[in-house]
Parts: structure tokens; C-alpha cells; sequence
């Protein structure tokens, strides 16, 4: 099933390159997908496209496709799609003609660009949390080593007195930058496209205030052309979220390599915390920290891989669109294991005194 299917079928050689890895990463959007059609069938029983009644039918139904959605229990069924089409299938298996009254008014443009706000809304969320626990920690630790001096640098030549409280300290508030850096993304993700349909409006006597409430967006975008718009743009401005926040993690992992080097010998990991050598016993390597270091070199260039795919693209949908899924989703996780891993690395890290 596919909610666009015309009257000549696609050859299949064809649908499986245009579907690509795309089913893998539909998964991650199926919560969102439902509490969407959710605040969407709500709204159209506020407005008399469909009866009270019939819409308490389907967001029951919702509810109960929401719960396995979230415990990962979804999967597509043969021959469907995309999560969109997978949701509305399962719906007219259970209710029929019923089900198929949820897309009244709705394009699979603002459906899959409303799933894309929200499911970003929620991984900034958690960023943010993870990248204010790192930010205690390396405060934290910046208080217990503030009397503990070492060498300033610049040009890596030993310049000025310093102390590692200073140094600690410098990278706490590196990432409380960050965290202002990531609360201006958050606005522009947090605004509502749902209404906008394939880009110009719906025919339909929509209320996009009412869903904005629902699904508790900050705003709405007023022109329904730049809500499309801003996909691409959306997974831009996340993405150099994470490039902001890689870029900070990348240059502590940095000092920490070099400051546990026995040229310094200012910092030491515990012994469990490091690996050996083959051929010299006596070697404690740091290759979490160079691991972190290189994975968030890597995620510094994000933003480079979302504007070679967007870059010279004119104002409307495009299916180029698709595979941002494929860079921005492993992004994702990968900052936040990296981020759980420096923040395991910094609660642990001794200063030599």
C-alpha cells in the first residue's frame, strides 16, 4: 500500500531504489507519526469533517497503535511503504472505510514533516540533558582540582600559570554555550507545518491553531510554502547542533590524549578504563578518548552532509529529502553515545596532583 498509488503500478525495480534504507529510520518516527494523526483527527472533528463519535473511534484505535509503537512493536507489512502507510493499513484492517477519513484535509508532505519536527523536538530534548550532565560533571570536577596548577598554552608553548580548575572549568561553560546554541534550534524546530499540506494550503477548513495546541508546538509556520520549506532546513539547523556540541567534545578528548602522554603526565584513567599493547606491557592507552575524538570530528561535518544534499534545491518537496534520514538519525545517536562515554571518561579522570 502506498498513499499515492496511481492507476499504473511503479515497477518494483524501481520502488526498491527509491525506498532505500528509508523503512529502518520510518521506524524511529512511528510514535510520531500516531500522535500526529492523533491531534489531526481531533482537529477534524472540531471542525465537522468527521463525526465526534467516529474520530473517539480512530484516536482509541491511535492510542492503541501509539503503545505498540513504543514498545518497537511495529513493523511495515509487505508491500507497505512507509510508517505513514503502514498506520492508516492497520487502521482500515480494524475499522474499515473508517479508517481511511484520517488523511481528510492531509498530504503526506506536512504528515511526514510534522513526524520530522517532533521526533527532532524529543532528540534535542535528550541532548540537552546529556550535554548539561557533562557540563556538571566537568563544573564539578573544575571546583575539586581549582587549586591544582598547571601550564597555559598558546602556540603549544608553555605561556602563562594556569590551574586545572581554569581548564575544566573553560569546558563546562563551552558547553553551556552550546546549550544556548541548541535552545535557538529548538525554537525553529518547535513550530508547527501540519496544515500545510503538499506546500500550498488545504482546500479544507483546517484549524492549525488547534493542532499547534495539541501537539504543544511553540508556533506555526504562517506560510504554509515555507513549512515545506524547511524541511532540509529543520535537519540543517540540527545538525549544526551537533556540530557545535562534537566540535567541544572533540577538543576535550584532545587535551585529555595529550595531557595523559608521558611528555605531561598531568591526567591518569583508571587502568579498566584504558586498553594495552601487544608488544609493550606498560602501555595504557587512551583509545576511548580517541575514539570520541574521531567520531566527533567526523559529526563536525553533519551540516556539510545535509547541504550537498539540499544545497541547490528550488522552494517545494523534493524526494532528495529522503535520505537526510540517512545522515542526521546515526548522528544523532552516535553524539549522544559520545556524550555518555566522555561524561563515564570525565567522572572518573584524576588530575596528578
Amino acid at each position: 500500500m502506498k498513499l499515492w498509488d496511481k492507476e499504473i503500478s511503479t515497477e518494483q525495480r524501481i520502488l526498491a531504489f527509491t525506498t532505500g534504507k528509508d523503512p529502518v529510520y520510518d521506524l524511529e518516527l512511528a510514535p510520531y507519526d500516531v500522535l500526529g494523526s492523533m491531534a489531526h483527527t481531533i482537529m477534524l472533528s472540531k471542525v465537522g469533517l468527521i463525526k465526534k463519535e467516529d474520530a473517539s473511534i480512530l484516536v482509541d484505535e491511535l492510542m492503541h497503535i501509539f503503545g505498540q509503537a513504543q514498545k518497537g512493536e511495529l513493523e511495515l507489512g509487505e508491500g507497505i511503504e512507509d510508517i505513514h502507510s503502514q498506520v492508516e493499513m492497520m487502521l482500515i484492517n480494524k475499522l474499515g472505510d473508517l479508517g481511511k477519513t484520517i488523511h481528510t484535509g492531509r498530504s503526506r508532505n506536512d504528515q511526514v514533516m510534522v513526524d520530522i519536527k517532533l521526533f527532532l523536538r524529543e532528540e534535542l530534548n535528550h541532548l540537552v540533558n546529556q550535554v548539561r550532565d557533562l557540563a556538571l560533571i566537568l563544573g564539578k570536577q573544575a571546583h575539586a582540582y581549582s587549586d591544582v596548577m598547571m601550564p597555559g598554552y598558546t602556540h603549544m608553548q608553555v605561556a602563562m600559570p594556569s590551574s586545572f580548575g581554569l581548564w575544566l572549568g573553560a569546558y563546562a561553560e563551552a558547553l553551556a554555550d552550546d546549550l544556548t546554541f541548541m535552545q535557538g534550534i529548538y525554537s525553529v524546530v518547535n513550530q508547527n507545518p501540519l496544515g500545510s499540506a503538499a506546500g500550498f494550503g488545504s482546500s479544507f477548513p483546517v484549524d492549525r491553531g488547534l493542532t499547534t495546541k495539541l501537539l504543544a508546538f511553540e508556533n506555526m509556520h504562517i506560510s504554509s510554502v515555507n513549512a515545506q520549506m524547511n524541511r532540509g532546513k529543520t535537519e540543517w539547523y540540527v545538525g549544526t547542533g551537533i556540530s557545535a556540541v562534537a566540535s567541544t567534545l572533540s577538543r576535550l578528548a584532545m587535551d585529555a590524549v595529550l595531557f595523559m602522554g608521558q611528555n605531561f603526565n598531568f591526567l591518569t584513567l583508571p587502568s579498566e578504563l584504558t586498553t594495552g599493547s601487544s608488544i609493550m606491557p606498560h602501555k595504557k592507552n587512551p583509545d576511548v578518548l580517541e575514539l570520541i575524538r574521531a567520531k566527533c570530528n567526523r559529526l563536525t561535518q553533519t551540516p556539510s552532509g545535509i547541504s550537498a544534499v539540499t544545497g541547490n534545491l528550488i522552494s517545494g518537496y523534493h524526494r532528495d529529502f529522503q535520505i537526510l534520514k540517512e545522515i542526521l538519525h546515526p548522528a544523532l545517536d552516535e553524539l549522544r553515545e559520545c556524550l555518555s562515554m566522555m561524561q563515564y571518561v570525565m567522572e572518573r579522570i584524576k588530575v596528578n596532583k
